[in-house]
């Protein structure tokens, strides 16, 4: 039995125009499922792109999944849109869109711009609503002071079904609220500035950790209700804990309900497999040269920043998106117009998206996972980059982990690792990344990755994560890694929360309290980020001794902070650093403290003496702890200011080595899990 589609549509001529021309950035507003009234009726109307179909019919729950009950209209324009307004259905109805062809192919797909879609294994779209009552205007009114590229930016990078499950059952997923409980006062006393989330968009197979993502416009179901994330961001807001999501617009999978030959045709993707499959994750890429396809996903970021105030997107595998030949051997891939490898197209694609999510949010970050040299990645389009806020500082990474695994004892050898990435620090935009894909697959955990005995990898780490926080750059840092999970990640169990009972891992967690606190609080480690004014090396040559010293600069000269780095597990008493300025000088940090697990080797304040040393004209004897570090800066009190930062800093240390007994400070409750 044929039913009724009236002939309803919601786009203008002009919204046809747009979208053709590439140039319309929320067509969440157009395509997909709408509950709404039209003539003093309730129903649905529904909208989708399939220029190469002959026939398209809704199906659902609401009439048998008939495939002749509900057929769409297709427009007159030659845009190949179909829509049509179907009453008496509304919100919570599943459904998709049965395809045929022109070449006589059915096809059921679920809607690209569904706003839900069914809980895995289900593949049904959902007809929703992303209508949410915010209570964030106090946090988005002042988004600009948090997310700024001169304010001090700590992610804690997580996915949301590892992080933490049910305490009951440990097969159970949390859902979005579950979560904002825990997380909430978590991310607040670890004192991350912002939250980064794997994907949260609908993805069917759950190992992908979310980049294989079919349902670009729905959160994940896994998890709950598109109100229930919008709850989670915004109790982060309520908190002043910044959100950036991860997004993928690099390549979607081959799923038979989703974007792959959408209409019967290779519609989403290039038909030719040497740029529309990608071989590195047996998926599809976007075909960006078509002007529909930059709207989608333009539009998709609009949408993420709009409906769900996120603050910022991640964009994922960049690199395999400017390259023709990535991952590719001879005689796989087609040259550019030019002949070259760059994917011109592509670029297009990026610099487009980063001025559209300028233009309608300036107070957001966009930030890319980009591995190579490829230059001006955050740089202004108008000056010839690709318009990003930040760029993952992949050599740094690579670098340093390469150089903390190595026994202390051949260190000097490569101390080169970490001074060289100075030589191109200020090049980009960079933030300081230790994610999840350095704690999988066989990689091992951050805290396994140290050499040494169990104290002496501990105190590697502290030392890795004080020379991150201190080095110039935003940071990310994975979760787990803040306490020292000792297991790789895996996505399919909670964290190892059992081990912050122990004191190693308490130290470390207590450390990077520390860290953050010191971060935030200083604002030269924070100010000058991405300019060579605010970093000057005091000693980056001492390679014998595997020690660095290099002063943070603010634009207040009072504000400047000296570092110092000893990389091995030798005390150095006496060793002379020159320092920046006269005066006292006292320690904000000392990364071998008690209360860090540390050894307790101490460092009191120290007067600067007029002896040129470092190319300093003043210097002073200090004692380095074992694979450790100090922050030094220049008593407040003697140039007219105050101890409230040191005190914030150091105060909770104390306050931790004070409940402990003298003698028990150094023993260590056994572990099992931390037995190499």
């Amino acid at each position: 039995m044929q039913h009724t589609v009236e002939n309803y549509s919601l786009f203008t001529d002009f919204d046809v125009s747009l979208f053709r021309a590439g140039k319309h950035y929320k067509l969440y507003e157009k395509f997909g499922s709408h509950a709404l009234f039209h003539e003093g009726r309730s129903g649905t109307y529904f909208a989708v792109w399939a220029p190469n179909a002959e026939a398209i019919s809704v199906v659902g729950n609401f009439n048998g999944w008939n495939p002749y009950s509900h057929a769409l209209h297709v427009r007159w324009d030659g845009s190949g849109i179909w829509e049509g307004f179907i009453p008496n259905i509304g919100v919570g109805e599943l459904y998709k869109y049965r395809i045929r062809s022109y070449q006589g192919e059915t096809l059921e797909k679920g809607d690209p711009f569904a706003l839900q879609w069914e809980q895995s294994p289900g593949t049904a779209s959902v007809v929703s609503t992303t209508w949410y009552e915010w209570k964030d205007e106090a946090w988005m009114r002042a988004r600009h002071e948090r997310n700024g590229l001169n304010k001090p930016v700590s992610v804690y990078e997580m996915h949301l079904g590892s992080w933490i499950r049910s305490p009951d059952d440990p097969d159970k997923l949390l859902d979005y609220r579950g979560i904002a409980d825990k997380l909430v006062p978590y991310i607040k006393d670890a004192g991350f500035t912002h939250v980064e989330l794997l994907p949260v968009m609908e993805h069917p197979y759950y190992p992908s950790w979310g980049y294989q993502i079919t349902g670009y416009f729905a959160a994940s179901s896994r998890y709950g209700s598109p109100q229930d994330l919008m709850y989670l961001i915004e109790q982060l807001h309520l908190n002043d804990i910044g959100v950036l999501l991860d997004w993928v617009p690099s390549h979607f999978p081959g799923d038979a309900h989703g974007l792959y030959r959408f209409d019967g045709t290779h519609l989403y993707e290039h038909q030719d497999p040497r740029q529309g499959y990608h071989p590195d994750w047996s998926s599809y890429i976007f075909n960006y040269g078509r002007n529909e396809i930059r709207s989608f996903l333009i539009s998709n970021a609009i949408f993420w920043l709009e409906r769900y105030h996120a603050d910022g997107l991640r964009v994922d595998a960049v690199a395999s998106m400017l390259y023709l030949d990535y991952s590719r051997k001879e005689g796989e891939w087609i040259p550019n117009e030019y002949g070259g490898r760059e994917n011109l197209q592509a670029i297009g694609f990026l610099k487009e998206l980063n001025e559209a999510v300028y233009q309608h949010f300036p107070d957001v970050q966009t930030i890319a996972e980009e591995s190579t040299s490829w230059p001006g990645v955050s740089r202004p389009v108008y000056s010839g980059g690709l318009g990003f806020g930040m760029k993952w500082m992949m050599g740094w990474m690579h670098d340093t982990l390469q150089y903390f695994s190595r026994d202390p004892l051949f260190r000097q050898h490569h101390y080169g690792q970490l001074t060289f990435s100075m030589l191109y620090a200020f090049h980009e935009n960079f933030m300081l990344p230790l994610s999840h894909d350095e704690v999988v697959h066989g990689k091992g955990s951050m805290v396994y990755k140290m050499p040494g005995d169990e104290w002496q990898r501990f105190a590697n780490l502290r030392a890795l994560y004080l020379y991150m926080y201190t080095h110039p750059g935003t940071k990310l840092l994975f979760m787990g890694c803040e306490f020292g999970q000792t297991a790789e990640w895996n996505y399919n169990q909670s964290l190892d929360w059992h081990l912050v009972q122990y004191e190693p891992h308490q130290g470390v967690f207590e450390f990077i309290k520390s860290l953050n606190r010191l971060y935030r609080n200083e604002p030269a480690l924070y100010e000058h980020s991405f300019s060579p004014t605010g970093f000057e090396w005091v000693e980056g040559g001492d390679a014998y001794n595997s020690v660095l010293a290099y002063v943070r600069k603010g634009i207040r000269r009072e504000d400047d902070v000296l570092v110092v780095l000893n990389l091995t597990p030798i005390v150095r008493y006496f060793y002379r650093c020159g320092l920046p300025s006269h005066g006292e000088w006292i320690v904000l940090l000392n990364s071998d403290d008690r209360g860090y697990y540390g050894s307790g080797i101490e460092q009191s304040a120290v007067q600067a003496e007029p002896i040129r040393w470092m190319n300093q004209d003043w210097s002073a004897q200090l004692t380095l702890p074992p694979l450790g570090g100090l922050v030094l800066k220049r008593n407040p009190e003697r140039q007219g200011g105050s101890t409230e930062v040191q005190q914030e800093v150091v105060a909770p240390v104390k306050a931790i080595q004070a409940s402990k007994p003298a003698k028990a400070r150094r023993k260590v409750k056994k572990d099992p899990d931390n037995e190499a």
